[in-house]
């Protein structure tokens, strides 16, 4: 009996953990007569309860309140007391810190519009400062991100100038996009009107499928990071979430339909007369490169779509990780949710204005489901306002000052939801709390014990050796997942390296790469600038890619001495095709301390080529070509290199080193390789000697006494 009770304290000390409570008081007039209109409730921040004045119960069922403490935390804190993480494992060990609150900024940029975007940056930057204190830690992420690309600071200046410069960072009713795929999905849907030959119609499937995809990115986007912050840690997170709200598609079978008389097949195979090569895509349909079969597969997964119940496994999932979120509608007081002339981007007949009704019930639909977001999740939801600023400080207020009330839950493992009612016995208080909580299951309780307890186990009997191995193939792991997004098209590609040069001065390198689409056929024109981390111009330069060519290779000279620290650059990419759109993409990153180096050169040769050494910014390769890889390393020193597989694996394939000498001062270090002999899959690069150690595509290698190396990922396609 006894193991028995000391077991059930201990399951309760982990709903403990994931069922910590937040109270806010308000306080209600006394009275009131009927010629006044009802007071709304006033927050009384100076009020002091004690731990007996409040009652919790869990289905109710009445609860002992064993962990009690008032939270109230001053922000607007000057910049310059905020202190920053230098790296992304201190700014890891940092969120665990119980004092720090966490905050994620999440940018719903599908489902914003430009209008929207400006109107938001004012209150939103305000409301930030007043927000984060001296010890909280905030993250910005945007649909297409990982979460855990995310990077967590205290300052709020490179949010501030990363919302100046990019206002219209809302994509939401633009007239043109530059999402390859969904520009796949309007030459492979153009909206052809019926015929007497085929009375099958596309109109409207290239929308509908763009919109459906938009919306899928977004609600996976927010269940990785509540996944993602579920794992960082166990206490109480916020994600301030900007968005119109959502539909929440369903599955809709008329997707499916016969169109232009076919049915889906299987791709047909072809020759890219550009580079000789097969390719299931018709690359003489237009700019972007189509194939029907990718663009039926797409149509079928996404008529099949529920998001409605993906978005209620979110919510669940929230209050287990115990993430509030605070949705804000930037449209303030929205009348109708589409413009009264649609501006399609799918080429073809214009779409019809929606009957009010309709409009009415999608703008509702968005309304609620940002309402249902935060009233699951207990945060506050900023609808139907235009005043954007008083919104926010509601959202500061409940946020920075609140009662903790933790208790062992009397409740089942059963892996349902549990309710929870918090009161407070002084007559005349109103108190909102969390709503509940996702309990586990035993088998779920178990598993994670023998989890930790394998993993105690294993830590106390490892060896130093062992221990490095391990770390060395969580490095590699690291290393390698940022491949995957080199997988999709894009207009244009950067790639950033930075390092020291002989006499300790920092210099800066971008490679750019341009697409293969049809408006970059006739060259392209880049502006390359390089910025602090308040978003401060420090250098700039101006690219020429010549006709057959498509990619650059320019250093960034800053006016002035650059120090270690964080920094960023920006490409800004226009072919020289009439109407091309401009491209632009940004990368981050740090400039480590003297003779450290970030990042690395990636240079290709092949068929592909012509035989020529070519930089380039994309990481994947063939069997047919060669990989060379260059570091700016300013020390001198003996050289060696090799190649690794997936799992740090040493493969039996020579590398060649060399060390070269650049007539502006800097040093490269370089490893080259012959690709024929390896099967498609990741590999790693690993340099060693000299004195710089960095890591190419988020990894780092490290050092063990005077040798330092690099390690650097690349991808080996069909």
């Amino acid at each position: 009996m006894a193991d028995r009770t000391r077991f059930l304290v201990w399951i309760s000390a982990a709903v403990l953990i994931t069922a910590g409570l937040k109270a806010r008081t308000t306080s209600v007039g006394s009275s009131r007569t009927q010629d006044q209109p009802p007071q709304r409730p006033t927050f009384r921040t100076e009020a002091n309860y004690v731990q007996d004045e409040f009652e919790v119960f869990e289905d109710r069922a009445p609860q002992k309140v064993v962990q009690f403490e008032r939270i109230q935390i001053r922000g607007n804190v000057p910049q310059d007391q905020r202190r920053e993480p230098n790296t992304v494992a201190e700014s890891r060990a940092m969120l665990e810190e119980s004092r720090a609150r966490v905050f994620v900024l999440f940018l719903d940029v599908n489902h914003v519009d430009v209008s929207g975007s400006h109107n938001i940056r004012k209150p939103l930057t305000d409301a930030l400062n007043q927000l984060i204190g001296a010890e909280d830690l905030f993250g910005v992420m945007t649909p297409d991100m990982s979460a855990a690309q995310v990077t967590f600071a205290r300052k709020s200046t490179t949010v501030d100038g990363l919302l100046a410069r990019h206002w219209d960072w809302g994509q939401r009713w633009r007239i043109t996009t530059m999402d390859p795929v969904e520009r796949m999905y309007m030459q492979c849907y153009p909206g052809l009107p019926p015929t007497e030959k085929c009375p099958d119609t596309d109109v409207g499937v290239a929308q509908e499928m763009i919109d459906r995809r938009r919306e899928k990115i977004t609600i996976d986007a927010l269940e990785d990071l509540v996944r993602f912050l579920h794992g960082i840690r166990e206490a109480r997170k916020a994600v301030i979430a900007v968005s119109d709200g959502w539909r929440l598609y369903r599955p809709n079978l008329n997707l499916t339909r016969r169109l232009a008389c076919e049915v889906p097949g299987t791709p047909p195979i072809m020759i890219d007369p550009r580079t000789g090569k097969l390719t299931t895509r018709d690359t003489t349909s237009g700019p972007i490169p189509t194939s029907m079969y990718e663009c039926d597969r797409d149509r079928l997964n996404l008529a099949q779509i529920d998001n409605e119940q993906l978005f209620r496994r979110i919510l669940d999932e929230a209050n287990r990780a115990n993430t509030s979120f605070y949705p804000i509608d930037p449209r303030g007081l929205p009348v109708f949710d589409s413009p009264i002339v649609p501006s399609g981007q799918v080429p073809g007949p214009p779409p019809p204005t929606l009957p009010l009704t309709v409009d009415a019930a999608l703008l509702r639909t968005r309304t609620n489901s940002l309402r249902t977001l935060a009233e699951n999740t207990d945060g506050i939801a900023i609808v139907n306002s235009n005043d954007l600023a008083n919104g926010f400080k509601r959202i500061v207020d409940d946020l920075s000052s609140y009662y903790l009330l933790g208790y062992y839950s009397t409740g089942k493992l059963d892996g349902r939801f549990h309710s929870i009612t918090v009161r407070v016995k002084r007559p005349g208080v109103q108190v909102r709390a969390r709503r509940g909580y996702l309990a586990p299951t035993q088998a779920e309780i178990e598993s994670a014990a023998a989890a930790a307890a394998e993993i105690n186990a294993v830590n106390a009997s490892a060896s130093p050796e062992a221990a490095a191995v391990a770390a060395e193939a969580h490095a590699i792991e690291a290393l390698i997942a940022p491949l995957n997004r080199s997988a999709r098209e894009l207009p244009v590609r950067l790639d950033v390296t930075a390092g020291w040069k002989s006499g300790n001065s920092a210099a800066v390198w971008a490679v750019g790469e341009i697409g293969t689409g049809e408006e970059w056929k006739a060259g392209a024109e880049a502006d390359v600038t390089l910025l602090s981390a308040t978003g401060t111009t420090l250098a700039t330069a101006h690219a020429r890619i010549d006709p057959g060519s498509r990619s650059f290779r320019t250093p960034l000279a800053a006016t002035e001495p650059l120090a270690a620290g964080e920094y960023a650059v920006r490409v800004r990419a226009r072919g020289a095709g009439a109407g091309s759109v401009p491209a632009t993409e940004t990368v981050r990153f740090a400039l480590p301390p003297s003779p450290q180096a970030a990042g690395a050169v990636l240079v290709r040769r092949g068929p592909s080529t012509g035989n020529k050494e070519v930089v380039t910014a994309d990481p994947r390769f063939r069997r047919s070509e060669q990989v060379r890889v260059e570091v700016p390393a300013p020390g001198s020193g003996q050289l060696s290199a090799r190649l690794l597989d997936r799992t740090g694996k040493a493969l039996a394939l020579p590398v060649a080193v060399a060390v070269r000498d650049d007539p502006d001062g800097s040093r490269w270090q370089t490893a080259q390789l012959a690709l024929a002999p390896l099967a498609a899959g990741d590999y790693v690069i690993e340099l060693s000697g000299g004195s710089g150690e960095s890591g190419r595509s988020g990894g780092s290698g490290g050092s063990g006494g005077e040798t330092k190396r690099t390690l650097v990922a690349f991808r080996v396609i069909p």
